[in-house]
């Protein structure tokens, strides 16, 4: 989009707006801010497990030691 095209776009509504009618109850703020936070936890255990994984491909692998039977 170019850069004339935008500008006009921001010009329009900064200049017509109308007032809104609409209502938010008190609800809809504690739903947001779960929303919110419930989006942090679930980026945070992403990078965590995509951090350990990538710790775990790149870390040299233990060599088992063959213990003998003790049957």
């Amino acid at each position: 989009m170019n850069k004339t095209l935008y500008t006009t776009f921001v010009l329009f509504f900064l200049f017509f707006q109308t007032d809104s009618q609409a209502y938010i109850d008190p609800g809809t703020g504690g739903l947001i801010i779960q929303a919110i936070l419930g989006a942090i936890a679930a980026v945070g255990i992403f990078f965590t497990n995509l951090k350990q994984k990538i710790k775990n491909l790149l870390s040299p692998k233990k060599k088992k030691k063959n213990l003998p039977n003790e049957d």
